[in-house]
């Protein structure tokens, strides 16, 4: 099974793109962020004519998040979830769906804006409900996965420019305090399951040549159960996409687990 994630930073701005880089990655499960489209616009039938099922929730202009999988199992015996249940939120930043026996976790974190505002603790509540959730969902799905926009560089080799990032957001000690309780739920960081090379990034600044200079973070991730782990073979970062004319400011990162 290969499972993939994506922050296309608008879906309707990238759908070209998405389809040219499924025919060449023509991965199993790939988790969408910022789709930023009602569920009224979203292209299902688009993906279907690929061979694609399409889990979604939608937004106008901002966040929205989507599964497509290739699967035949009907809708209503995926359980699915559309956001954390029992957190009181208008925004569209996660829905999950069993496929097989792997429950895929497609999130999209609040970027937090800055340490000590409004949306920084929100950032932190948000996480908070989503570790009480998956404490759950763990025990009733032990082949889980966690992908997506974590809006969080976990290391100082995941930042180039750890001195400059330090206590700002995306790098703050309470952000990767936080990554780090939901990797001792039973979680492990694919990417670093393997040696890799240094400087490996998913996420670069639009402004001031950020990619030609790979002045970037890694803070899109895929986080594996116990079971999961053991069977992954190899985890990437695609930043081909990142070249493309109007690019997403995210790369691809995707996982081959042999299950």
């Amino acid at each position: 099974m290969k499972l993939a994630t994506w922050n296309v930073n608008s879906l309707k701005v990238r759908l070209p793109q998405v389809m040219d880089w499924l025919t060449a990655h023509p991965v199993d499960v790939l988790c969408l962020q910022e789709i930023k489209l009602p569920d009224e616009q979203f292209p299902h039938t688009v993906f279907a004519a690929a061979g694609y099922r399409s889990i979604f929730l939608g937004q106008k202009t901002y966040n929205g998040v989507a599964i497509l999988a290739r699967t035949t199992t009907p809708l209503d015996e995926m359980d699915i979830v559309r956001n954390i249940p029992g957190f009181n939120d208008p925004q569209q930043r996660l829905i999950a769906a069993t496929l097989a026996d792997v429950r895929a976790i497609c999130a999209y974190f609040p970027n937090g804006q800055a340490p000590g505002t409004e949306k920084f603790a929100y950032k932190l509540k948000w996480i908070d409900a989503l570790y009480d959730w998956l404490t759950e969902e763990m025990a009733r799905y032990p082949k889980l996965a966690l992908l997506g926009d974590y809006n969080i560089a976990p290391a100082a080799t995941d930042v180039c420019d750890p001195c400059l990032w330090e206590a700002r957001n995306l790098f703050s000690p309470d952000e990767r305090a936080a990554f780090a309780r939901l990797c001792a739920l039973g979680l492990t960081d694919a990417f670093r399951l393997f040696a890799q090379e240094e400087k490996a990034y998913t996420w670069w600044d639009y402004r001031a040549g950020a990619f030609r200079r790979n002045a970037g973070l890694r803070i899109d991730h895929i986080l594996l159960s116990a079971p999961l782990a053991a069977a992954c073979v190899r985890c990437i970062i695609d930043n081909m996409p990142r070249r493309w004319p109007q690019p997403s400011d995210h790369a691809p990162v995707i996982a081959d687990i042999e299950i």
